[in-house]
């Protein structure tokens, strides 16, 4: 399921001539809308409408605003990621592929937990879709640590974990992961090259963690093999975020042309 050329971050250790590494970096920033209402959402986006390519729509957003919120991002000409974290039995999962895919979104995630059978499903329900969006596997959330993956049960580590949560999508058609900065570079090396390693948990430096337990900086991930990182709260909540966007991706176009 190929992603847009225009969308498609550049892999591999030689660039061409004059490439532009603040533009290859705005490809790859995802700023995360985890705001209550529609009217938040679209005050961001005006801030940010020069800055950033990228959007995520999760939970919170899309059950006050509905789909609506994609609508106007799409009509903005903005990539959306919605992050709707699907779960649920293989049909119902198919079903909701098809109509997230249907909203023009470029991404949709969904827990690798749900299985083989519930990873097929989704896999398939795009396979009659010109230009799909790519779906991406959660494996374990940035806020799990050892101690929360005990608590319910899990007696690997969240490394071990995300490994076999990996192998278990690729093995059911899906390439794309979301996993956290710590265990980008086992992923990379899972998966190859082909492989769109969406990171959350990221921090510049000096940021407040909040309720992220697994993090790193926006240079530490790319370096690491991040194809994307997903950034909220040190944006959103910045007093100037459009600002705020633009030294994290000063940096992020710093650790690409490294």
């Amino acid at each position: 399921m190929p992603i847009p050329e225009r969308l498609n971050p550049s892999f591999g250790s030689v660039y061409p001539p004059k490439v532009d590494f603040f533009e290859e970096a705005r490809k790859r920033l995802i700023v995360a809308l985890d705001v209550p209402d529609a009217a938040m959402a679209n005050e961001l986006v005006a801030q940010m409408e020069n800055t950033c390519h990228w959007f995520k729509v999760g939970l919170e957003l899309f059950i006050a605003a509905g789909p609506a919120v994609l609508e106007s991002l799409v009509a903005r000409g903005h990539s959306v990621f919605l992050d709707l974290k699907l779960f649920d039995i293989p049909n119902t999962v198919a079903g909701a592929v098809r109509s997230a895919s249907s909203q023009g979104v470029r991404m949709i995630s969904l827990h690798a937990a749900g299985g083989p059978t519930m990873l097929s499903a989704a896999h398939a329900a795009l396979e009659n879709i010109a230009d799909p969006p790519e779906l991406l596997a959660i494996t374990v959330l940035t806020s799990m640590d050892q101690e929360q993956s005990n608590a319910v049960g899990l007696n690997r580590s969240p490394a071990e974990q995300v490994e076999l949560l990996a192998c278990v999508g690729l093995e059911s058609g899906i390439r794309g992961f979301v996993c956290s900065p710590q265990e980008v570079a086992c992923l990379r090396a899972i998966t190859g090259p082909a492989g769109v390693l969406v990171t959350p948990g990221i921090r510049p430096a000096g940021a407040e963690p909040g309720d992220q337990k697994r993090i790193a900086t926006p240079a530490e991930a790319l370096r690491r093999g991040a194809s994307y990182l997903v950034v909220g709260r040190p944006i959103t909540q910045a007093s100037d975020p459009a600002e705020a966007a633009e030294e994290i991706l000063k940096e992020m176009a710093s650790a690409l042309e490294e």
